[in-house]
């Protein structure tokens, strides 16, 4: 145990009361402040200073009051590891907690730190363990009293929960810039692949082109001696060309499609929901013998401008309406190619890709700056809340 420290169970140090309903049919905007436990594990993170959610005046009371200062768990979720996670309030108003939420009130700590300790991972595998159900899991008031945690003295404390919140900070600037990189981007690529901004003074017509004149099917196989396993991929929405699970890889692949690098493959029954990707990598890789596979052409179609055009709002209307109005069940390429894209001559189109390429590479940097700056504060949190690492006080 480090010096001044003290290990307490939270019954030692506060105490426990369990939330009372309050149904969404009971929140009015300009009702009484409160919180409902599904926004402890969705909204928030360790520590709120203003609440989203109102409750209706005249429905207020069927709400548990809700001090400053108070610690609110939520006592259900889908996992064990979503059941009691903890939210600190330090607002000033006082409202109302919904039910599904257990409030450790009184605990005489600072409550920004135990938003943060209640949170930290030695404090999750003792509530994933306490957990109980399956489809939902659910913690109860007597398990939290039982969770052991240790406590430096209260200005430790409060010199601990300075220092996290200045990297909670840094979080949500970072947080703020990226979703104005990424709004920056959307915009872009509705001004310039709809001819609305043009580049260099451009004043070349765009002719509405067919896709499938300027792409082509390909539909090589893998065959007998070709590449092998570690060669398979799958397709998301969120993360494009990635490696496939070994358990969902047949055991012949030699039936498997080759995918060069800058084509295009998809699923063409989950098309509807984004799943189709340009293949990055430098190297050919292998697909579903079920997947569309198709490369544009050289002289019609620059790869890296289809990618953005594939991300618009205009390119979903198609999918999932089948160019027809009609829900495709299935999209194979001959539907696709039937898409009449918005095309201007190949040299506009690789200026075009060409900022909006530099404005994705910038997303992306803000999206790794972020990656980074989390793996630091959790590393500096296991520091800090276990005592391995000591601030002066």
């Amino acid at each position: 145990m480090r010096e001044g420290w003290k290990s307490l169970r939270v019954a030692d140090f506060g105490t426990l009361h369990k939330g009372k309903g309050i149904s969404r049919a009971d929140l009015a905007p300009d009702g009484v402040p409160c919180l409902r436990y599904g926004e402890i594990y969705s909204t928030y993170g360790s520590i709120a200073e203003h609440l989203i959610s109102r409750v209706a005046s005249d429905r207020a009371n069927e709400g548990l009051e809700f001090l400053p200062g108070d610690i609110v768990f939520a006592a259900s979720g889908e996992t064990a590891e979503e059941i009691g996670k903890a939210l600190a309030y330090i607002g000033q108003t006082e409202g109302r907690v919904g039910g599904d939420t257990i409030v450790l009130r009184g605990h005489g700590q600072d409550p920004v730190f135990l938003g943060y300790l209640l949170n930290s991972e030695p404090v999750v595998r003792q509530k994933s363990r306490l957990g109980k159900g399956q489809s939902v899991v659910h913690i109860h008031a007597p398990d939290i009293a039982t969770i052991e945690v240790c406590l430096p003295p209260i200005p430790e404390q409060r010199k601990i929960a300075k220092v996290l919140r200045t990297w909670d900070e840094t979080l949500e600037k970072l947080t703020a810039l990226h979703a104005l990189k990424e709004q920056r981007l959307v915009g872009l690529r509705a001004a310039l692949l709809f001819g609305d901004l043009r580049l260099n003074g451009q004043r070349r017509n765009w002719a509405p082109t067919r896709l499938g004149s300027v792409t082509h099917e390909l539909t090589m196989r893998n065959g007998a001696k070709g590449l092998g396993r570690d060669f398979v991929m799958g397709v998301t929405k969120a993360e494009g060309v990635v490696p496939m699970r070994e358990q969902t890889i047949a055991g012949d692949i030699s039936r498997y499609k080759r995918l060069p690098p800058r084509a295009f493959a998809y699923n063409p029954m989950r098309i509807n929901v984004g799943s189709i990707a340009m293949n990055e990598r430098e190297d050919e890789v292998l697909v579903s013998p079920d997947y569309v596979v198709f490369a544009c052409n050289a002289d019609g179609l620059d790869p890296d401008y289809l990618d953005h055009l594939r991300k618009t709002s205009w390119w979903a209307h198609y999918i999932n309406s089948g160019g027809s109005g009609s829900v495709r069940q299935r999209t194979y390429y001959d539907d696709l190619a039937a898409l009449k894209l918005p095309l201007p001559e190949l040299d506009e189109q690789k200026a075009i890709a060409a900022v909006l390429n530099t404005a994705r590479a910038d997303l992306a940097a803000t999206e790794r700056e972020i990656e980074a700056v989390a793996l630091q504060k959790r590393g500096l949190m296991q520091k800090l809340l276990t005592g391995e690492w000591r601030v002066s006080c």
